[in-house]
């Protein structure tokens, strides 16, 4: 489905199921709702709105029917097996990447105030609310919850629930501590309706990226369990928890497999969001923990879908009968609702990568032309931007116009190629090449106050060598980290290359124990407050933040405010490219590689709409439905 900045936060990935600006001024243009019941004042002299965009209009009138890329006659039923990787021992999402591995299916039975288009840019319409109002100065936003919005257990959706939602993330979530913290007070001003107050006018985001809040019940968490124990938001669980949305947990095995089933009497069945929607009558998450094992399953048709994140498997590993006789479909489908920067990550906390000569010189040691060649079957395209895959977003060439305007304010605390040079990666793929760029790097090296010494990269002051430990969760990335390996070992650098499993993985990263991992950061076509999360010296040194490189640089952070207080697209452009531009500079990260699509295999057993959302990717399985017909088909030729 869509990325949105939510879905970036909880994963730290591309996800699973997007937000609302405006075109003059900076102002949203929004919806007016007809949601506003017969003789009911509003508590806000701003309208009310169904909707909030924050690129334009929005497609959807108050009174829409459906969006336009579902099919309203799919049929309802059937399951769909997919593949987890990993493992899961939590099921609180509060906790999610600061305590134990939260299985991610599990968000599923939750809702938000607002759902995503997947046809349009950042525009989200009412789930949980009904209606949104604010001023033109986004101070403050006001949401009303829908009359009929209720848990599982048949008890209402209320505006407590949304107020302890929002207090809950923001005390035991960093990330999320980061992403609100303009909200500085939620307070319950009608009976369904709850005021977010902000802590400065200005930020055109908040009045929507509240709306993207997972709302969570109260009285559950508040309560006690079957053996009579209270309930810890703060602490991680395996007790299935109660949610609100279309599926619930049916059953699981931990570590090993969850199983979602669709809620036959769903409250919001019938809303227009989610027409043709959700119709699958379970879906089941098995979890892999090697990749080689999923493929293997998945040829054994134990499970219906994967989706394929290796080169070499997308070459390789699909040539058995199935595929043959179009039981099996391979399909790619494009990725256009969001960027990525993928990358090697020194730990900037450790004083031997504290100098950007150095980490240069990390660029330079890395044949990305050749491993794409060996390794990815020249697949991939170089990484060259921290917003790569959104052109309007990626700083290219020279700062011009507004960009310039806003680097020249932070000119003095950023490298001076940010204004005389275009960045790049150092190109290899060849003898020639690659010997020229690891002169450079020892180059780079000895002025940082290294030498070599007996074939070993010395540091002149300390006189102990150069080495870094390569920190891998997945197996498969092994030959990643060992290809890289011979050419930083002929530098003289000591390299070591280790593979752990996820959980001390998770752990070693939250607590900043490691030299140098792989991350990845997603973005979405509206950057924002997510950015303080990723860059800002605020989150360098707090566990679990998706600070893993530990940047402190003021100018980034002017940068990132100046993206989050963006007047326009235009603005939020070229404030973007800025931050893009001193971020490359910085020499921070080793980018890595990207792929513009998505890689997907399926046993031909469901159905699909005739045209698929142009910013939803797949939309598996949410808008996709269970064919009888074609899984006959199937069963017949096996």
């Amino acid at each position: 489905m869509a990325i949105t900045r939510r879905d970036l936060l909880l994963t730290g990935t591309a996800a699973v199921a997007l937000p609302a600006l405006g075109s003059v001024a900076g102002v949203p243009v929004i919806g007016t709702a007809a949601a506003q019941s017969a003789g009911e004042a509003a508590s806000s002299a701003f309208p009310w709105r169904h909707a909030l965009s924050l690129f334009g209009k929005v497609k959807y009138p108050a009174d829409f029917k459906r969006f336009d890329y579902v099919n309203p006659e799919a049929p309802k039923g059937g399951v769909a097996r997919q593949i987890a990787v990993g493992t899961f021992d939590n099921f609180n999402i509060v906790v999610s990447g600061v305590k134990g591995q939260v299985s991610g299916a599990v968000a599923f039975i939750y809702e938000s105030l607002l759902t995503p288009a997947l046809d349009e840019v950042s525009t989200e319409y009412g789930a949980l609310a009904e209606a949104v109002s604010h001023p033109d100065d986004f101070s403050f936003v006001t949401y009303r919850l829908r009359s009929q919005a209720k848990w599982h257990d048949g008890k209402p959706v209320t505006a407590d629930d949304v107020i302890f939602s929002l207090d809950s993330f923001k005390k035991h979530h960093p990330m999320y501590s980061a992403y609100y913290s303009h909200v500085v007070k939620a307070e319950k001003v009608g009976e369904r309706e709850v005021k977010f107050v902000f802590d400065a006018p200005g930020n055109r985001e908040l009045p929507q990226i509240v709306g993207q809040l997972t709302v969570l019940p109260k009285h559950w968490w508040e309560g006690t369990d079957a053996q009579g124990r209270k309930r810890d938001v703060s602490a991680t669980t395996l007790e299935v928890p109660l949610g609100s949305g279309p599926y619930r947990v049916k059953e699981f095995v931990a570590g090993r497999s969850i199983a979602l089933e669709r809620v036959k009497d769903y409250w919001g069945r019938d809303l227009p969001a989610n027409v043709g929607r959700n119709n699958f009558d379970e879906l089941r998450y098995e979890y892999f923990r090697d990749a080689t094992v999923a493929i293997e399953a998945f040829k054994a048709d134990q499970v219906d879908w994967r989706t394929e994140n290796s080169a070499k498997n997308w070459a390789t590993a699909y040539d058995f009968p199935a595929v043959t006789e179009k039981r099996v479909i391979l399909e790619e489908f494009a990725n256009r609702s969001s960027g990525v920067m993928q990358a090697f990550v020194p730990n900037l906390r450790r004083a031997k990568f504290s100098d950007p000569r150095v980490r240069r010189a990390l660029n330079y040691a890395f044949d990305f032309e050749e491993m794409n060649k060996q390794i990815f079957y020249g697949q991939y395209k170089r990484i060259s931007s921290y917003f790569d895959g959104i052109e309007d977003l990626m700083a290219t060439g020279l700062p011009q116009g507004k960009e310039l305007e806003i680097l020249e304010t932070v000119r003095s605390e950023v490298p001076p190629e940010v204004f005389t040079t275009a960045y790049t990666n150092p190109v290899g793929g060849s003898p020639e090449a690659v010997r020229d760029n690891l002169r450079e790097a020892l180059r780079l090296f000895k002025e940082a106050g290294y030498e070599v010494r007996d074939r070993k990269l010395i540091d002149v002051k300390t006189g102990t060598q150069f080495s870094v430990e390569l920190l891998n969760s997945d197996p498969s990335f092994e030959r990643i980290t060992l290809f890289y390996k011979p050419s930083l070992e002929r530098l003289g650098i000591a390299v070591s290359v280790r593979t752990v499993d996820p959980t001390q993985y998770e752990n070693r990263t939250r607590e900043w124990d490691f030299d140098i991992v792989t991350n990845s950061w997603g973005e979405s076509q509206s950057p924002g407050n997510e950015q303080r999360e990723f860059w800002s010296s605020k989150t360098a040194d707090i566990a679990g933040s998706r600070n893993i490189a530990g940047i402190k640089n003021p100018a980034i952070d002017k940068l990132i405010e100046r993206v989050i207080y963006a007047r326009d697209r235009d603005d939020l452009a070229a404030a973007t490219k800025a931050l893009d531009r001193v971020l490359l500079w910085n020499h921070y990260v080793v980018p890595q590689w990207t792929y513009t699509k998505v890689r997907t295999a399926r046993w031909d057993r469901f159905g699909r709409p005739s045209e698929l959302p142009r910013y939803g990717q797949s939309g598996f399985p949410f808008i996709w439905w269970y064919d009888a017909d074609k899984a006959a088909r199937i069963a017949k030729k096996s």
